[in-house]
């Protein structure tokens, strides 16, 4: 990024003019000393074209510079500015012609001096002119003109070179800040896409543990049984769970070519209901299918439509809750609960296992960290709220709570639901299933 095109073609056609100016009074103070003075003419030549070079060497090292191809010259510009001076103080001793190129000089004195020494190196310059035309014109052709001249040029030069000093400085600032500000951008665009990558990496980790993770797990556990089952010599029962391992790696196949692809899941092409029915009949038939007590049911109240994503947060849930109960709670019921509100959609997952302390979730050793604090980043990610009421030997029940679109004019508000939820009658997680029981 570069300043304004305004402000660096001013800076430059101010240099420009510059080194034209001292160019064309240079050529211009020599052509008149060969018309008018032959004998000083070689001598005049020889300096002019001395001075010429130093010149042109000092201009060509500081354009270099300005583009980063060579070191600074500041420090070196005293010296070349008194090269300078001797030079052109020999050619306007040899003529008084000479003493026009030191309009430019002026500028060239204020800009690179510091301030106070380049305004006093002006003055001198200026008296040193004034000095020369008496010189060469001598005190009865002396004219207040020869003075007049000068100084008017000085005070010109010295105004254009405060604004040029105070354009350049702005300019230095103006392309410091955008260096700032692109160096600024290119870490921000960094820190992004490193973030980018963390919460990706993380949304993966959560579907592959909710899906493949757990059908793994599911084939795993099933697989010992089939093992067992056929050991004992239960071949049906064995064909029965060779089944289940048959569909569920057909299942986790499916997950992971999404993955792969970045497709839709399968498991969402049909409703959420269907979804989640599926899900609590595949948990029953793998209980079953392990000799485990486990049946899980499946309850809609209400109708709704929830966003995809939405959809795919409590799927997930369901998945890692029921999970859990598969594997933690050693239950022999359990129940998926999906309620459509005007504002919010619920799940709860509900068991009648061994319960434990809420304040202290217990992860199995393959659970590498997800589990409920998983499912907690998850449902907030969505804007949603996790409950969990448990206790030790009194089941447990897991509400997930998702928000859904803007109520319309005489829809029920979410105190009104907080308030039909808090008001109804609390039972734990075995009294809900006390009348099947009995």
């Amino acid at each position: 990024m570069t300043p304004t095109p305004s402000a660096v073609g001013m800076l430059r056609v101010l240099r420009v003019s510059l080194h034209v100016s001292f160019a064309g009074l240079l050529a211009f103070g020599v052509l008149r000393v060969l018309t008018s003075d032959t004998d000083k003419a070689a001598l005049a030549c020889f300096i002019a074209a001395v001075l010429a070079s130093v010149y042109l060497m000092g201009t060509v090292w500081e354009n270099r510079h300005a583009h980063g191809r060579s070191r600074d010259p500041r420090p070196y510009a005293l010296p070349w500015l008194s090269v300078i001076f001797v030079l052109w103080a020999a050619l306007v001793l040899l003529s008084a012609d000479f003493s026009a190129v030191a309009f430019p000089l002026f500028f060239l004195y204020a800009h690179l001096l510091p301030r106070s020494i380049g305004v006093l190196s002006v003055v001198a310059l200026t008296g040193f002119v004034v000095l020369s035309q008496w010189l060469h014109a001598g005190p009865r052709s002396f004219v207040p003109a020869m003075v007049f001249g000068p100084v008017l040029g000085m005070v010109f030069a010295l105004v254009v070179a405060s604004s040029y000093r105070a354009m350049y400085r702005d300019v230095q600032a103006y392309r410091h800040i955008l260096q700032n500000l692109e160096a600024t951008r290119s870490e921000l665009a960094r820190t992004e896409r490193a973030a980018g990558q963390a919460a990706e990496r993380e949304r993966l980790s959560r579907d592959i543990h909710d899906t493949l993770a757990q059908g793994l797990s599911s084939i795993v556990l099933m697989s010992r049984a089939a093992r067992e089952s056929l050991a004992a010599g239960a071949v049906s029962v064995t064909e029965e769970q060779l089944t289940i391992i048959e569909t569920t790696a057909s299942e986790n196949l499916s997950e992971a070519r999404r993955f792969v692809k970045d497709l839709s899941s399968p498991a969402l092409n049909i409703s959420l209901e269907d979804g989640l029915r599926h899900l609590t009949e595949q948990t029953s038939s793998e209980a079953r299918a392990r000799r485990e007590p486990l049946r899980v049911d499946f309850q809609c109240d209400g109708e709704g439509v929830a966003a995809p994503a939405q959809q795919t947060v409590i799927l997930r849930a369901a998945q890692s809750l029921l999970s859990n109960v598969s594997r933690h709670a050693h239950a022999q019921q359990a129940m998926v609960s999906l309620s459509w509100w005007d504002r919010e959609v619920s799940m709860d997952v509900v068991d009648d296992g061994v319960g434990f302390h809420p304040g202290r979730v217990p992860l199995g050793h393959d659970d590498h960290g997800f589990g409920l604090p998983g499912l907690r980043e998850r449902v907030s990610a969505a804007g949603g709220t996790v409950t969990v009421e448990s206790a030790p030997g009194d089941g447990t029940a897991v509400t997930v709570r998702l928000p859904l679109k803007p109520p319309g004019p005489g829809t029920r508000s979410t105190s009104e639901i907080s308030s039909r939820q808090t008001n109804a009658p609390q039972r734990s997680a075995p009294d809900k299933f006390s009348g099947e029981r009995a």
